[in-house]
C-alpha cells in the first residue's frame, strides 16, 4: 500500500538512545514488514504517524503540527521499558506517507484566491490515506494509537474505524473548540462534521469546550442534533465549579460508551501547551492524561488520536513529545 511508509527496527535505531543496565521502551516494541501482517500479531496497540499540518493551514491556523510525530517517538522510543508500561505489546507501524500533498501545499501561494480550497482537496486525499491504513489496522483486531496532524484527521479515523467494524461509532474529543463547523472545503474545523453527516460518526461528545471559541452558529447547530451531540463547558468544570472532573468524565461515559467509540485529544486544550492554537487558559496535561487513562481503559474503545501539537510552538519548547509520551503511556499501562 503506498499510502503508508511502514518502518523497521532500521528506522528508529539512532533515535534510541541506549544506557548499561536500562531496557528502553524502543528496544522492546514490535515491527511488521506489510498490513497483512497485524492480523497474526499478539500486540494489541498500533503506533501511527501523521507528519503533515495542511488542515491546519487550510483552516488559517499556524502550522507545525507536521512535526508532533518525530517530536513523540524520540520520547516514547527512549522511555523505561518496564513491568508498568508493556512495550511487547506495541507494533511501531510507521507513518502516512504525506510527502507529496506536503510539497504540493508548499507550492500554493498565500496569495491564490482559492489558497483554503487548494490546501483542502490535499487535505481530501490525506482523508483517503488515513482511513484506508485505520481500516486496516481496525479490522486486524488491533487498537490504533494515532498521532500528529491536524484535527482534519479525525475524519479520517472515524472513517477507517467506522468501515473497519462496519457500523458508525461515538466519539469523545477533549477539546477547547467543536471542529464541528460548516461543510465547505475539508480542514481542520470540520472533520467531526463532516463524518457525522457521512454516516461515519454517530454520537459525539466534546469535553471541555471552550465557550469563547464557540460561534453561536456551531452552539445552534449542536442544539438542533442535541440527541447525538452533545459537551461539557471548560468553564463549568474549571472555573464555575459547576461540574467536578470526574463528573464531567462520566457525562461524556453515559452518552457515549455503551457503543463503540473512539477518543480524540486536542493538545489545543491543554493550558500553554505548544499546539496549533495555544490556550493561556485551559486544562492541565495531568487532567489530560486522567482524561486518556480512563476512556482508554473502557472496553468499547477503539481508538485513540493525539493531535495539533507543534513542538516549535510555546514557551516550553520541546515539551510536546514528552506530553505526547505520556498519554500513550498512560493508554499501555495496566
Amino acid at each position: 500500500m503506498g499510502f503508508l511508509k511502514i518502518y523497521s527496527e532500521k528506522n528508529v535505531a539512532s533515535t534510541i538512545k541506549k544506557r548499561a543496565r536500562e531496557t528502553k521502551f524502543g528496544e522492546k516494541v514490535a515491527f511488521v514488514e506489510k498490513l497483512e501482517d497485524l492480523k497474526n500479531h499478539p500486540a494489541k496497540y498500533v503506533l501511527l504517524g501523521i507528519p503533515e499540518d495542511i488542515g491546519v493551514r487550510a483552516n488559517f491556523g499556524n502550522p507545525g503540527t507536521s512535526k508532533a510525530w518525530e517530536a513523540a517517538l524520540g520520547s516514547l522510543l527512549n522511555m523505561q521499558h518496564n513491568h508498568f508500561i508493556h512495550a511487547e505489546n506495541v507494533i511501531l507501524l510507521g507513518e502516512i506517507d504525506c510527502d507529496t500533498q506536503m510539497k504540493q501545499a508548499d507550492s500554493i501561494s498565500k496569495e491564490e484566491i482559492h489558497y483554503a480550497e487548494e490546501l483542502g482537496e490535499l487535505v481530501t486525499q490525506i482523508d483517503h490515506k488515513v482511513a484506508e491504513v485505520v481500516k486496516a489496522i481496525v479490522t486486524a483486531g488491533k487498537f490504533p494509537i494515532i498521532i500528529g496532524g491536524g484535527h482534519n484527521n479525525s475524519f479520517g479515523n472515524l472513517k477507517g474505524t467506522s468501515e473497519g467494524l462496519e457500523k458508525a461509532l461515538n466519539c469523545i474529543n477533549f477539546d477547547a473548540h467543536t471542529d464541528f463547523r460548516t461543510l465547505e472545503h475539508r480542514h481542520s474545523g470540520n472533520g467531526f462534521s463532516y463524518a457525522f453527516e457521512d454516516g461515519f460518526l454517530d454520537k459525539y461528545f466534546i469535553f471541555g469546550l471552550h465557550r469563547n471559541y464557540t460561534s453561536e452558529t456551531v452552539f445552534n447547530s449542536m442544539e438542533k442534533n442535541s440527541h447525538r451531540v452533545k459537551f461539557n463547558l471548560y468553564e463549568d468544570i474549571s472555573i464555575n465549579n459547576k461540574l467536578s472532573f470526574s463528573e464531567a468524565l462520566k457525562d461524556a461515559e453515559n452518552f457515549c460508551c455503551n457503543e463503540n467509540f473512539g477518543i480524540e485529544l486536542d493538545l489545543d486544550s491543554v493550558e500553554m501547551m505548544g499546539s496549533s492554537a495555544m490556550t493561556p487558559s485551559g486544562f492541565t496535561l495531568t487532567e489530560a492524561r486522567k482524561f486518556v487513562s480512563h476512556f482508554s481503559k473502557n472496553k468499547n474503545a477503539r481508538y485513540l488520536h493525539i493531535c495539533e501539537g507543534a513542538p516549535g510552538a510555546g514557551i516550553f519548547l520541546n515539551q510536546v513529545g514528552k506530553a505526547i509520551a505520556y498519554l500513550v503511556s498512560d493508554t499501555l499501562a495496566k
